[in-house]
């Protein structure tokens, strides 16, 4: 096997231009203990996880590059996500399946600056950032009353058990709701968690259930907000490394048209006598069987393959626009999110190569600004960067932004499944597919890195039962 890693060649295409590990065989594909289809991030872990196990196993992938939804590329120096991402560093599925102190973590400071016309105030975590606790205190958007209640809920977060989260949630409650009824005050649900949590679930209403600011507040008060040096790519390139080095076939450019169990679910494999197995059918009329087929796509396509109706079906969309300022023309942030609490256009403003210099060449600061809604998908691009130059002028009035430069600009239809509460205790389970077929994927969990990463784990213990 052949490896080759590229870091992102541009291409007139820039949706071809992901900075994503590839791993090119010159062999046939050939039948397999267990195929997995789709190499993001779920179906990488899975895949390493069954060979690691023993098992012989062949991952195909759509695209020319594993990686899924986490990509990267370069764009004139420039890394840019797909779309702003980052990796809580707390999420227990990270600490399983990656080695953090590889990926070159670049931390964000703990809480973030709200901003409007004229002012900015810090609110940080007095545990986490002692030397902010002053600024902190004197945060004028937040009453100090609201600053002790956040402590109480830490606390009161702090002592639930991992599978208390989300296990059989069937929670009717919102995140407005849920703070409602800890007594937060409007100010600080309006001022902070809108635009903060409006980051988080792409929902600046905060219909989302409760359970996920639940878990995401917990794991924000144990570890830190990161992103790797080398953008967040390198995330599905070091699971790409881990599954090869286990004797994964990678095959990139092989898209599955259906996968079928046939009658009784049985196939003669190539390896040998029957056994209970799946058929895998390929866009150009080539199949594969093996004794277990993991499915790891979209949530669309994992539906199309698998005949699942309890995959999530509606998304929720996302616009990053991506800004740069000229040579050594940078302004501090303290490494905090920028929240905008007087619109919602943009929702925030991330300082992304001050927080990770490696993002931006020669001392340009690159800086990613959010758009939340299906509205924001059709706007122009000159229109976002007019919104974002308005506020940043106006939450720095003491510099000008009128050389802010577009970049690039990522539209995102589906960048997470809708969590509405009670979604949770409906979502597939690894194993409901029809005979030896098994899901793997954020919507057998709930939609983040870590519901991903889990998702792999279980499904390939889910997969070992057919093997």
């Amino acid at each position: 096997m052949e490896r080759a890693v590229d870091r992102g060649t541009r291409t007139p295409d820039s949706a071809e231009a992901w900075s994503l590990i590839t791993r090119r065989t010159d062999t046939a594909i050939m039948d397999a203990d267990a195929i997995v289809v789709g190499g993001g991030l779920a179906g990488l872990v899975s895949a390493a996880r069954l060979a690691e196990a023993g098992a012989d196993v062949t991952l195909l992938e759509r695209r020319p590059r594993v990686g899924g939804r986490v990509r990267s590329r370069d764009v004139d120096g420039f890394t840019l996500d797909r779309g702003f991402q980052v990796l809580f560093t707390s999420y227990p599925a990270v600490a399983r399946e990656l080695d953090t102190g590889a990926l070159d973590l670049r931390t964000f400071s703990p809480g973030a600056t709200i901003c409007r016309p004229g002012s900015r105030a810090v609110l940080s975590d007095p545990l986490r950032e002692p030397t902010a606790v002053i600024e902190s205190a004197l945060n004028h958007e937040v009453p100090f009353s609201d600053k002790l209640r956040t402590l109480a809920l830490r606390y009161d977060l702090s002592k639930r058990a991992e599978d208390e989260f989300f296990a059989g949630s069937g929670s009717d409650a919102t995140i407005r709701e849920y703070l409602s009824d800890w007594g937060f005050s409007s100010d600080y649900v309006e001022n902070f968690v809108e635009p903060f949590y409006g980051g988080i679930t792409l929902d600046r209403s905060l219909s989302t259930a409760e359970t996920v600011f639940e878990y995401t507040f917990r794991a924000m008060s144990r570890g830190s907000i990161a992103v790797p040096a080398e953008g967040m790519a390198a995330i599905p390139e070091q699971l790409a490394e881990r599954a090869a080095d286990a004797g994964v076939e990678v095959h990139t450019g092989e898209d599955v048209e259906a996968v079928d169990v046939g009658s009784g679910g049985r196939f003669r494999l190539g390896s040998g006598g029957p056994a209970d197995g799946a058929r895998v059918e390929l866009a150009d009329g080539k199949t594969l069987d093996a004794r277990c087929v993991v499915v790891a796509t979209t949530p669309p396509e994992a539906r199309k393959l698998t005949g699942v109706g309890s995959i999530p079906e509606s998304g929720v969309p996302n616009v990053t626009a991506w800004f740069s300022l000229p040579e050594r023309s940078s302004f501090s942030t303290g490494k905090r999110i920028l929240l905008n609490a007087a619109g919602e256009s943009p929702n925030a403003v991330v300082p992304i190569s001050e927080v990770a210099t490696e993002y931006a060449p020669r001392n340009r600061p690159l800086l990613a600004a959010t758009f939340l809604g299906e509205a924001a998908l059709e706007r122009d691009a000159d229109d976002l960067r007019e919104d974002a130059r308005e506020a940043l002028s106006g939450w720095y009035p003491e510099r000008g932004f009128e050389s802010l430069e577009t970049v690039a600009v990522d539209r995102i239809p589906f960048a997470q499944f809708a969590q509405p509460p009670g979604v949770h205790a409906t979502l597939p389970d690894p194993d409901d597919p029809e005979g030896p077929v098994v899901l793997a994927g954020e919507y057998t969990e709930w939609s983040s890195i870590q519901g991903a990463l889990e998702s792999g784990r279980k499904a390939a213990a889910a997969a070992r039962e057919h093997l």
